[in-house]
């Protein structure tokens, strides 16, 4: 039976898919579906919006419309079946997933000096590391040196750890597939608030990559600043040109 009552409403264009929301939710009323926060179901949402100071983008809001009543009896056997299907081994939910997670840690040590590359450790220092994931609240955005990266280049550039990764933040995405309009808001929100000091830009040679220095360069314009901006070209054979 619907009733009007207060409900989750999510604005799909300001939403990040960061996940941040999901652990909020006791219900269990939101899950990330294609990149989005969802309610899984109206009856499982109390609307009281516990989830609604989670969301670094203030994507969520409590509306009042006719929906399904909420049902306690009908969210304390979803979350049940939940439990169970987390007990026998099933994978996890989106809410589960490491992207939905910020986090700092230290880097891993650098290689002895007789090590190859290929025994090199990682020099990252945070996760997540896709630009639609990382919220601009995010703490190691402060005051920090980014590095840009194209997708193909991580595949492309056998030295990036040793070489880029270390001591900088990256951020990675896909300046051909990728929603770039979105990507300008989003540097332009970090550079707005974050102080950062420099960016360094690395893609591919090939010409559907060579928009993301643009894509940077119209955040910086947005947010009405200057940052220094290094540009480097990676071959498809793995040297920088």
């Amino acid at each position: 039976m619907k009733v009007l009552r207060k409900i989750i409403e999510i604005d799909e264009e300001l939403c990040d898919g960061c996940g941040q929301c999901i652990p909020a939710c006791a219900e269990g009323a939101l899950e990330l579906v294609n990149g989005k926060a969802r309610v899984v179901e109206d009856r499982y949402c109390d609307g009281l919006g516990a989830c609604l100071g989670d969301c670094p983008t203030g994507a969520l809001r409590i509306i009042e419309r006719e929906v399904e009543e909420f049902d306690e009896a009908a969210v304390e056997a979803f979350l049940r079946e939940k439990d169970a299907g987390d007990s026998e081994g099933e994978p996890d939910k989106p809410c589960g997933c490491p992207s939905a997670n910020i986090e700092v840690f230290v880097p891993n040590s650098p290689p002895a000096a007789h090590l190859t590359d290929s025994d090199s450790p990682s020099a990252l220092g945070h996760w997540p590391v896709q630009i639609r994931l990382i919220p601009p609240t995010a703490p190691f955005l402060k005051n920090a040196d980014l590095l840009v990266l194209a997708d193909c280049c991580a595949v492309a550039y056998a030295g990036l750890h040793r070489d880029l990764v270390k001591d900088r933040v990256v951020m990675m995405g896909c300046p051909k597939f990728d929603d770039t309009g979105l990507y300008e808001d989003r540097f332009a929100e970090i550079f707005r608030t974050a102080g950062i000091k420099s960016i360094t830009a690395v893609f591919m040679e090939v010409p559907c990559c060579s928009g993301l220095p643009g894509i940077i360069r119209k955040g910086m314009q947005k947010a009405g600043t200057d940052i220094p901006l290094t540009e480097m070209v990676v071959t498809r054979k793995g040297s920088i040109a």
